[in-house]
């Protein structure tokens, strides 16, 4: 007799995924690099030359990191001529990292 798999609970699925979508986020945010760019875009688009005037890094360096921002669904661009300009479409990435910030920088006081 030919043992069947044990029935998966719905809500566990749902969980599993929930956590696998956090898990990714956090995979995203995990470069400080990545959260200087979210930070600095929290007033609103910026190009990358805007950026790099506000941020230390080299000009590749920035848009690598403003790639896998756009790719993971955080950033959103636009072309206006020969520039680009980023800004944040997911205000929940905003929302997490004024929390964990805030959070971080009370402990340290």
């Amino acid at each position: 007799m030919a043992k069947t798999a044990p029935r998966q609970d719905t809500a566990l699925t749902e969980s599993e995924e929930v956590f696998e979508k956090a898990a990714d986020l956090f995979r995203v945010m995990s470069a400080p690099m990545r959260l200087r760019i979210i930070s600095a875009l929290c007033n609103g688009e910026k190009n990358v030359g805007e950026l790099l005037a506000e941020i230390d890094t080299t000009q590749p360096n920035m848009s690598q990191h403003l790639n896998t921002l756009y790719q993971a669904g955080v950033l959103g661009k636009r072309r206006e001529g020969v520039q680009i300009y980023y800004r944040i479409i997911n205000d929940r990435v905003v929302t997490l990292c004024r929390s964990v910030c805030v959070q971080i920088a009370s402990e340290s006081d």
